[in-house]
């Protein structure tokens, strides 16, 4: 008997799969194995591996808009906010295989262009939101052209990613974002941020 959340079932166990092996080692017969259900099953609800990829992207997306949203809200200022997207990074790539974004451009170009949309309209709103409000806050310099330093940061999201950039560096995919995204806030900040900064760098252990 199918019940009724086999659908949100199937998507967990892919999303679950992916997140650790990525897409490319993850067939649809491992997922089948790993619910212990017949592949006909993950077919009533998924006509491909396209579909399934496509859905477990699209449930990301919503869930970090989600956060994003409710961190922009309870920030207490523009650098806050960034920490907190860093709190989100950490939960995130504790199990994320960084070849992740490399097999979905390469295998399911329909799902990779839902996260570039999502990432070139939705991320790049963010930013550049949180650039108006820290030079609002007077945290960060006034001079920044804001279009460019948001462009900046959305394209440096992907960085850690490219296979040829983790093979030169002798970082995992955590370190290499905390390290770029420290760099992008000293770049940004006034001397008021600057102190921000270093507090909050020390509040939560890292290196100054």
């Amino acid at each position: 008997m199918i019940i009724p959340d086999t659908k949100q079932r199937i998507q967990k166990a892919a999303h679950d799969l992916v997140m650790q092996y990525s897409i490319r080692s993850v067939s649809m017969d491992d997922i089948a194995a790993n619910l212990g259900m017949s592949k006909k099953t993950i077919y009533q609800y998924f006509k491909d591996k396209d579909e399934l990829v496509e859905s477990v992207v699209d449930e990301v997306i919503d869930a970090n808009q989600c956060i994003c949203n409710e961190d922009r809200d309870r920030a207490d200022n523009a650098v806050h906010e960034i920490f907190l997207v860093m709190d989100m990074m950490v939960e995130m790539f504790k199990t994320m295989n960084p070849s992740i974004l490399f097999d979905m451009q390469k295998d399911h170009p329909a799902a990779f262009g839902k996260f570039q949309k999502h990432r070139n309209e939705y991320l790049y709103n963010v930013c550049r939101q949180n650039l108006e409000r820290g030079i609002r806050e007077e945290l960060f310099r006034p001079e920044i052209n804001v279009d460019t330093m948001a462009r900046y940061r959305v394209e440096t999201m992907l960085t850690a990613f490219n296979p040829e950039f983790q093979r030169s560096v002798k970082q995992n995919l955590l370190d290499i974002e905390k390290e770029i995204i420290i760099h992008y806030l000293f770049g940004l900040v006034t001397l008021k941020g600057y102190k921000l900064v270093l507090k909050y760098m020390e509040e939560k252990g890292l290196k100054k």
